[in-house]
């Protein structure tokens, strides 16, 4: 249905625990190894990966924004970078009211340059001297002049992925084991939450057809009403995070654990 007769490609298993695809504008796909901190993406012309930078902030979840910066969750010391294609690093974000972020996971970026992230807490073995300072666990939307708001609170808010197109954002509470949806009203401006599947993930993308795919063991697919239509196994203990890259944004691209990999597919992601 969605596939070719092909299994998911190994490009490459050099990493420590790979994370945060995001597809440029040309289609090539940026992703984190964040144990060693670094930033590659894959070529996808000549299936090749390429490393980017090194020392980005431990960068996790990452997306590009319309000028083609990548923006990224670096949770060394909790913030939200702005990196150009030139390298040059901007923080966005560190705290709110005062307050250092827990730890920024995941972030999508909507058509007025304004951020949604997630703001879980896993607090990390290379933190050092780390004082929780936010005692909530929160979904928060940064404007394009910087101002911060919270949301909402959840067990474990991780993955997140928006769509103008169909005017939805997603929400992945991962310990409490369930994905939420929201309808984007305005700018910064969501309904009520609402249930779409029992299944929390680690990272999402969406295709044209407003199908979701959340990841862990695997990738599983839902459809827009929220029922379960495909699973893409993968052969890695934690699949992290996938994305839609290539010419014509045709190919599934998954992180996992210390591997990525690609999946040519009959569907493309969603603009």
């Amino acid at each position: 249905m969605f596939y070719h007769d092909k299994q998911p490609e190994k490009v490459s298993d050099k990493f420590s625990f790979t994370e945060g695809p995001a597809s440029d504008k040309k289609g090539n796909v940026y992703f984190t190894d964040q144990p060693n901190d670094k930033i590659y993406y894959w070529d996808w012309r000549e299936n090749t990966i390429v490393e980017f930078l090194s020392k980005t902030g431990r960068a996790n979840g990452t997306h590009f924004d319309r000028h083609d910066n990548l923006i990224t969750c670096s949770d060394h010391q909790g913030e939200i970078w702005k990196i150009s294609k030139d390298k040059k690093v901007e923080v966005l974000t560190k705290h709110v009211e005062g307050k250092r972020l827990n730890g920024p996971n995941d972030l999508w970026v909507d058509k007025h340059g304004g951020i949604y992230f997630t703001d879980p807490l896993y607090e990390r073995d290379y933190w050092v001297d780390f004082k929780q300072e936010i005692p909530h666990k929160s979904l928060y939307y940064r404007n394009k002049e910087g101002e911060v708001t919270k949301i909402e609170t959840f067990m474990q808010p991780n993955g997140i992925i928006g769509s103008e197109k169909f005017k939805k954002l997603y929400v992945s509470d991962i310990d409490a084991g369930k994905t939420y949806v929201y309808d984007i009203l305005s700018e910064g401006k969501l309904s009520e939450k609402k249930l779409f599947c029992e299944m929390g993930s680690d990272g999402m993308t969406l295709d044209k057809h407003g199908n979701l795919y959340l990841t862990g063991d695997g990738v599983t697919v839902f459809n827009a009403e929220g029922k379960k239509i495909n699973q893409i196994p993968i052969p890695e203990d934690w699949t992290s995070n996938v994305t839609f890259g290539g010419e014509d944004h045709s190919v599934l691209f998954i992180t996992a654990s210390q591997s990525v990999y690609i999946l040519p597919t009959r569907v493309k992601g969603v603009k």
